[in-house]
């Protein structure tokens, strides 16, 4: 019995500094990263190319992914396109969500943080002050209009445009009915 525990004790080191010199050996080896043109004598560290055009492909994921976040689609609504002008007999030129913007002058742009100069719509509270939306309207442009809720005074889903008159919203307006694309749920915060 004491024979065979030495015999395994003896097998049981072999097997450790076999596996001790192979680690150590294997430690040491060296991956080679660089690669030479002998016909320009310039070498190129393969490693920082790969890192290079990782980042790349990063920063195009990275500007994929914000344009999805910026435009993509939330939620969609029907409702009826109008338009209303700081001028009609109940208006002051004053918005129901932001009171300190003056519409008086015929104002009917915002300029938005995050998407630029945008049209003013008046909505009903099923869309919270902030919200951006998106619509296509031939009446008003052959691009899609970017709009933002900073008014009241409509009921449901309707949109109200904000024109520089009343006589331009008749025009100009009418009442159509539209999908809209919610791309934004109210303020930033």
């Amino acid at each position: 019995m004491k024979g065979k525990l030495f015999y395994f004790k003896y097998i049981a080191k072999i097997v450790i500094i076999f596996l001790v010199l192979f680690g150590i050996k294997s430690s040491s080896f060296k991956i080679e990263t660089y690669s030479s043109n002998e016909n320009l004598n310039k070498s190129v560290n393969l490693s920082t190319m790969a890192i290079f055009i990782n980042k790349e492909e990063e920063e195009k994921r990275n500007e994929e992914a914000l344009q999805t976040y910026l435009w993509g689609s939330l939620d969609s609504y029907t409702g009826d396109l109008t338009g209303y002008g700081a001028d009609c007999a109940l208006c002051t030129g004053r918005l129901a969500c932001m009171s300190s913007l003056d519409l008086s002058n015929g104002r009917t742009t915002y300029e938005d943080k995050t998407y630029g100069e945008v049209r003013i719509v008046a909505s009903s509270k099923n869309l919270p002050c902030g919200t951006i939306i998106r619509f296509d309207s031939l009446r008003i442009s052959e691009k899609p209009v970017i709009a933002i809720v900073l008014d009241r005074g409509v009921l449901g889903n309707d949109i109200d445009l904000l024109t520089p008159s009343e006589a331009y919203a008749g025009e100009h307006i009418g009442r159509t009915v539209i999908t809209y694309d919610v791309l934004r749920f109210g303020w930033e915060k």
